[in-house]
């Protein structure tokens, strides 16, 4: 029988109040427990594992120095937060994280004060940091404290290095904290993560450096500007001492460290000597993702996210997949090394998601024709332009929420030259319990008013294989497909390579009643409702349309002429979604048709399950049926008027 662990001193804290009135000598006792406490509930309901346990002993000083929540903590992505959610009021709840219903995957303001911002996607900490360190001096706040708290893996993000630029020239006194561990979720890569691990400088230096400008402004010899010149020689001096150039105190942030992120007793002091010095500053830290948990230190990738486990032994509790239809990205993985077999042209392109979205499967076979550029959504996309503009073939695999933010890339760098780059939009459609920062609601909507883009979604695995097959083709132009996070449906699903016709749907069923049109795998579950929904004497068309751009006009054609009552469904935002294009093209040939649009609602979907969410906004195989229920039940009289005039016409 396993033994529940105890909490002597945790058992007390319920908010960081409680925390500050602890001593210093009994925080290592705090950072035990609350590692344990991670692992103990993480055991039993994933989540985001390793980075959590690897700044312990961060969230504990940063609560037990400075004055939360007035004191404004800004996380850079949510995956690192579970310690401090634990502490700021929600260690009971916590066993209902990521659940439906439950507290939210990662820190979110309508949560919790002590939640200052929204944190799902990389790299943005400093500039809103920055944002509330000027509202601040603005408002007359001089003892509120912003603390931005940043992995190395974020610090490749263009708008990491957009926000340093600006925090340099803007006046504040805010503290960046870099949690360096040299990972992101897959290992980081690129010059950043080089010049911080050579990166070095002395504790000695800075506390010498700290105790005379401060007896310097008190004798009023170090003014504002003189302050400031005092730093560009410093810092230009102490470059050619040490040979070597650092590049925030270039940029005039004050710079210290590294220090061991893991010895809390330290990280206190040094926080204290330095969170009323003027002026930006940086404290860089070295920690080890998965810390405490052996596992996880010798393998932070799989334990990122590594669902339950035995917290006892380290074991993973696998669920048997023989048998089961594969993961899509694997289906993409296993097709993209394939299909680069054939065509020495084709290369691969990911943000810091080789393995999430298994481009790592190329990188093994083929490691000179994929590359890892880190967490630079925009760059990935701009990068692949160059390539492709030079004759290769990238295929540019990007999270359906992540490419939100290379939208003018996609436009300005792919789009307008006509390139023939293939966008792979993994995760599109709701993804479950990371919720709304990471749903794939938008990109059939972003995308669809973008010219000369080919957009499609596969129905299944099949139709995956067959239209990345499509996309590799000389001059296809830009290429955007899109599948959804998890499992398909077809268990043999390799099938021939071959090519689709551009813009041309198909029907899967004849039917008299209602039509059906669908895209991507949801197209799946509406089968199953157009199969009950027959079998209590309804006749429905089921139409896949494939393509979003172009449309297959036959095909809407037909379904114009023919019907009187037409159902949409997709799994992305009914506004300017595929369910808009439809209602724009009988719109534009003039059909009347009832037309009916099954997607997500206009308002962010909460966390769940994908199929408790599906549930939520009317997706799921009982809420379809329901629907063509009612659609055949109460056609309107004049939907039928209107149809006879158009078969008269």
């Amino acid at each position: 029988m396993k033994t529940e662990p105890t909490y002597n001193l945790l058992n007390g804290i319920n908010t960081p109040e409680d925390l500050r009135k602890l001593s210093v000598d009994s925080l290592p006792e705090v950072c035990k427990e609350l590692r344990q406490d991670i692992i103990k509930e993480l055991s039993c309901n994933p989540g985001h594992f390793a980075a959590s346990l690897g700044v312990v002993e961060l969230t504990v000083a940063l609560h037990y120095v400075f004055n939360t929540p007035y004191d404004r903590i800004v996380w850079d992505v949510g995956h690192q937060a579970y310690g401090h959610k634990i502490l700021t009021g929600r260690r009971e709840a916590f066993a209902t994280n990521r659940k439906f219903k439950g507290i939210r995957p990662f820190p979110s303001p309508e949560e919790s004060e002590y939640d200052t911002f929204t944190c799902g996607h990389a790299s943005n900490s400093i500039s809103v940091a920055l944002g509330m360190a000027v509202a601040a001096k603005e408002k007359g706040e001089n003892n509120r404290h912003v603390i931005a708290v940043i992995g190395d893996g974020s610090m490749s993000g263009g708008l990491a290095f957009e926000g340093l630029n600006n925090t340099s020239s803007t006046p504040n006194d805010m503290l960046i904290i870099l949690n360096d561990n040299n990972m992101s979720i897959d290992r980081s890569v690129g010059g950043m993560k080089q010049y911080l691990l050579n990166l070095t400088t002395t504790n000695r230096y800075n506390r010498i450096r700290f105790k005379l400008s401060q007896l310097f402004s008190k004798w009023g010899i170090l003014n504002e500007q003189r302050r400031k010149s005092l730093i560009r020689f410093n810092n230009s001096l102490k470059s050619m001492l040490s040979q070597q150039q650092n590049i925030f105190e270039g940029m005039n942030i004050r710079y210290f460290g590294p220090f061991d992120g893991h010895d809390v007793k330290n990280l206190i002091r040094v926080l204290r000597d330095i969170k009323d010095m003027k002026g930006p500053k940086i404290l860089h830290l070295h920690t080890v993702k998965g810390k405490g948990f052996k596992p996880a230190e010798k393998a932070a990738t799989i334990w990122h996210a590594p669902g339950k486990f035995d917290p006892a032994t380290g074991e993973r509790i696998i669920t048997d997949t023989h048998g089961m239809p594969p993961l899509f990205q694997d289906v993409f993985g296993y097709t993209l090394l394939e299909l680069a077999k054939q065509n020495n042209k084709i290369v691969g392109v990911t943000p810091a998601m080789p393995t999430g979205c298994s481009m790592n499967i190329l990188m093994k076979e083929m490691p000179d024709r994929a590359f890892d550029v880190g967490i630079a959504e925009g760059h990935a996309v701009t990068f692949s332009g160059g390539m492709a503009k030079e004759g290769l073939l990238p295929f540019c695999n990007i999270y359906s929420s992540f490419m939100q933010r290379a939208y003018d890339n996609v436009i300005h760098d792919v789009a307008i030259q006509k390139l023939n780059v293939v966008f792979c939009l993994d995760r599109a459609g709701l993804v479950g319990e990371d919720g709304p920062t990471h749903h794939g609601a938008f990109d059939l909507a972003y995308m669809r008013s973008i010219p000369n883009l080919t957009i499609a979604s596969p129905y299944n695995e099949h139709e995956l294989r067959r239209l990345m097959y499509t996309a590799q083709l000389p001059d296809k132009g830009p290429f955007v497909i899109r599948y959804p996070r998890g499992r398909g449906n077809l268990v043999d699903w390799k099938c021939p390579l071959e090519a689709i016709e551009i813009g041309k749907g198909r029907k899967l069923k004849n039917g008299n009643d209602i039509a059906v049109i669908t895209i991507g795998p949801i197209g799946n579950i509406a089968a199953g409702a157009i199969s009950k929904a027959e079998a209590n004497g309804l006749s429905i068309a089921h139409y896949d349309l494939r393509f979003l751009k172009p449309l297959d006009e036959e095909l809407l054609h037909e379904v114009g002429i023919k019907f009187s009552r037409i159902l949409t469904i997709e799994d992305g935002v009914l506004k300017g979604g595929m369910g808009t294009a439809i209602l724009e093209f009988m719109a534009d040939y003039h059909y009347t048709p009832f037309i009916r649009r099954i997607g997500l609602p206009d308002h962010f979907i909460e966390h769940g399950s994908v199929n408790e969410l599906y549930e939520l906004c009317g997706m799921d195989e009982e809420s379809i049926y329901n629907t063509l229920l009612v659609m055949h039940d109460d056609m309107p009289v004049m939907d039928t008027q209107l149809l006879s005039k158009q078969l008269t016409n």
